[in-house]
C-alpha cells in the first residue's frame, strides 16, 4: 500500500481534528481585521482555489500512476468533491448560489467526512494531507464568505441545497449503476464505519440521511448564519 494504515480515532486523526480546529479558531478571530478592505484579498482568494485544484489534481494523477485511479470509485462524484469543485469556483467567482451549497452541503459534509474518514493511507503520505487540506478548504472557504465577505446564510439556502442535492441524486444513482460504482453511498454503506451506521439499513439510511441533512442545515444556519445577521 505504501504508506501506513489509517486508524480512525487514531493519533494520525486527532491531530488532523486538532488542528482543523485550530485554523478556524484563527479565521474567526481575526474575520474583523479581515472583514475590513484589504489589499489583494481577491488574488488571494484565487490562490488558495489554486492550492485546492493543484491538491485535486496531484491527488488524481497518483491515483492513475499508482493503478488506483477507476471508473467506479475515482470520478469527482462523492459530496465533497463536488462541494470542493464549488468551492474553488466560489473563491474564483465569489457567485452566491454557489456560496448556499458551499456552506450547507459543503460544511454538512466535510465534518461527517473529517470525523468519519473514509481514508486508506495515513500520515506521512500525501493521501492523508489531500484529504485533510481539502475537507478544510471546504469549511474555510464557506466560513471566510460569511466572516469575511459578509455573506449570509439564509433559510432559503437551505431548500436550495436540498433541491439542488436530490436533482443530483438520480443522476448519480444511474451513473453508479453503469460503471458498478457506489458514489455519494447509495448502493451501500462505507465498510469503515460512518454516521450511515445508525441510520437504518439500505435504502431507508437515504431517506434517514435527507432528514439529518436538513436538521444539520438548520443548525448550521442558527449558529453561524443568524448570528452572522446580527
Amino acid at each position: 500500500m505504501n504508506g501506513q494504515q489509517f486508524e480512525m480515532f487514531s493519533l494520525a486523526h486527532f491531530s488532523a481534528i486538532g488542528f482543523i480546529v485550530f485554523v478556524i479558531a484563527l479565521l474567526f478571530l481575526a474575520r474583523e481585521k479581515w472583514a475590513s478592505p484589504i489589499k489583494n484579498k481577491a488574488l488571494l482568494e484565487r490562490i488558495f482555489a489554486f492550492t485546492l485544484l493543484w491538491f485535486e489534481i496531484m491527488y488524481h494523477l497518483w491515483m492513475v500512476s499508482t493503478g488506483r485511479w477507476h471508473l467506479y470509485e475515482s470520478l469527482p462524484l462523492e459530496l465533497c468533491s463536488l462541494t470542493l469543485l464549488a468551492s474553488i469556483l466560489l473563491l474564483w467567482t465569489g457567485n452566491r448560489h454557489l456560496f448556499d451549497f458551499v456552506f450547507y452541503a459543503g460544511i454538512g459534509g466535510a465534518i461527517q467526512a473529517i470525523v468519519t474518514p473514509v481514508l486508506d493511507l495515513s500520515f506521512p503520505h500525501f493521501r492523508y494531507f489531500h484529504f485533510f487540506y481539502t475537507h478544510l478548504g471546504i469549511i474555510l472557504t464557506a466560513l471566510y464568505f460569511v466572516w469575511m465577505k459578509g455573506y449570509r446564510p439564509t433559510c432559503k439556502g437551505i431548500w436550495k441545497t436540498m433541491l439542488v442535492l436530490n436533482i443530483l441524486l438520480p443522476f448519480i444513482t444511474i451513473i453508479n449503476w453503469a460503471v458498478d460504482g457506489n458514489y455519494m453511498f447509495l448502493r451501500m454503506k462505507p465498510t469503515n464505519g460512518s454516521l450511515l451506521d445508525f441510520l437504518g439499513p439500505y435504502p431507508w439510511y437515504i431517506l434517514s440521511l435527507e432528514v439529518v441533512a436538513v436538521l444539520l442545515f438548520i443548525l448550521l444556519w442558527l449558529i453561524v448564519g443568524k448570528r452572522s445577521s446580527r
